[in-house]
């Protein structure tokens, strides 16, 4: 039987967003229903409540959550009822180019589930990323749920389902950091202090921290970063050459995404070093710049797509690492709150007074 449950869904661009009630149909093949425990509060929520990335409304928004698997549809096999996972947007296919290649983390053609929630009227809802997670139960592929430890915290393990990962991933698996690297990080968000923990988690010497908000320098002190820059102060360039013998950081992550931060993570970085793009920019952003100082320089200039992360590889080892002590996801979790205060969370966030907000249900 299909199940009536509340949801938070953006009807309109740029409107506030409502805690209605939403139908779930029951499980097909290769679909999960999963009993949210918690859901982050990302700034690609409010992305898609904007417009942003593209007019299918309503959303059913929410994508960075953990739960319990309560359903399954015939033919799943890689989670059971009562497992508890992390959901995730990346559930590889395993037979596109780059799954056959054995590059996965690039998949053409990841899965979601093929029903859709809908209004108790019946109109269809586009769940944000394929999740839909601001909600007490959600519909979603089976290879979204990844098995975790289940004695861990849902509001912080659940953070890796987006923001967490991305930019973990980006220092780590993108921009592949090693013992004693320089690292600089221009912006000190969720997104940003997660790529300045991962540095720190890879052996980085000297991680970077740059950002006009002091907050935001401080909570990236406190999760690793060795040096802070404020940006509003001065040459960003000048300072990140200045604590690296006046040579550029080895790895230089943009985790702002706009043509002035890539510009200056371009020239920050070594002669050989990497510059990583995670942070996401807007269609009409362009760039213009000489092309000999492309060719003058060697290394590589990379965009981290999720952290180029495997979340069955990726999440559970990470959840260990949090469960040892060893990695301080819970500095993540700024605050928890309730299904009906999630556009409250946007105007904090807009704000740049919390890392993550969490939906605790």
């Amino acid at each position: 039987m299909p199940q009536q449950v509340r949801g938070v869904i953006a009807r309109s661009a740029g409107a506030a967003v409502e805690v209605t009630d939403i139908t779930i149909p029951e499980p097909g093949p290769g679909e999960v229903i999963v009993r949210v425990q918690a859901c982050g509060v990302c700034h690609t929520d409010l992305t898609y409540r904007e417009g942003g990335i593209n007019d299918e409304f309503p959303f059913l928004l929410g994508h960075e959550a953990a739960g319990v698997v309560e359903q399954i549809g015939d033919g799943v096999r890689s989670v059971d009822v009562g497992d508890f996972v992390v959901l995730n947007w990346r559930a590889v296919c395993g037979r596109c180019r780059a799954c056959k290649r054995g590059r996965p983390q690039y998949c053409f053609d990841t899965f979601n589930a093929t029903q859709k929630m809908t209004l108790s009227d019946g109109t269809e809802l586009t769940p944000a990323l394929g999740i839909g997670a601001f909600a007490e139960k959600t519909l979603v592929h089976a290879g979204q749920c990844t098995k975790v430890d289940p004695n861990a915290d849902p509001a912080v393990v659940g953070l890796l389902g987006c923001g967490v990962m991305a930019g973990l991933g980006a220092a780590v698996n993108t921009g592949n950091v090693s013992r004693g690297d320089s690292v600089a990080v221009i912006g000190c968000g969720g997104v940003g202090d997660a790529a300045i923990m991962g540095a720190r988690l890879a052996g980085a010497g000297t991680i970077i921290a740059i950002d006009r908000d002091a907050r935001k320098l401080e909570w990236a002190r406190e999760l690793g970063a060795t040096h802070t820059v404020d940006a509003s102060a001065g040459d960003s360039v000048a300072a990140v050459r200045d604590l690296t013998g006046g040579f550029g950081a080895d790895v230089v992550i943009d985790a702002v995404g706009r043509p002035e931060t890539w510009r200056q993570a371009f020239y920050a970085r070594d002669l050989a070093g990497t510059v990583v793009l995670v942070g996401v920019p807007t269609p009409d952003m362009t760039l213009e710049m000489p092309l000999v100082d492309f060719f003058s320089r060697g290394g590589a200039l990379k965009s981290s797509w999720y952290g180029d992360c495997l979340p069955e590889r990726d999440f559970p080892t990470l959840v260990d690492l949090y469960q040892q002590g060893r990695l301080p996801l819970d500095r993540f979790v700024s605050e928890r709150i309730k299904l009906d205060e999630v556009e409250d969370a946007f105007a904090t966030m807009h704000r740049g007074e919390v890392l993550r907000s969490v939906v605790v249900l």
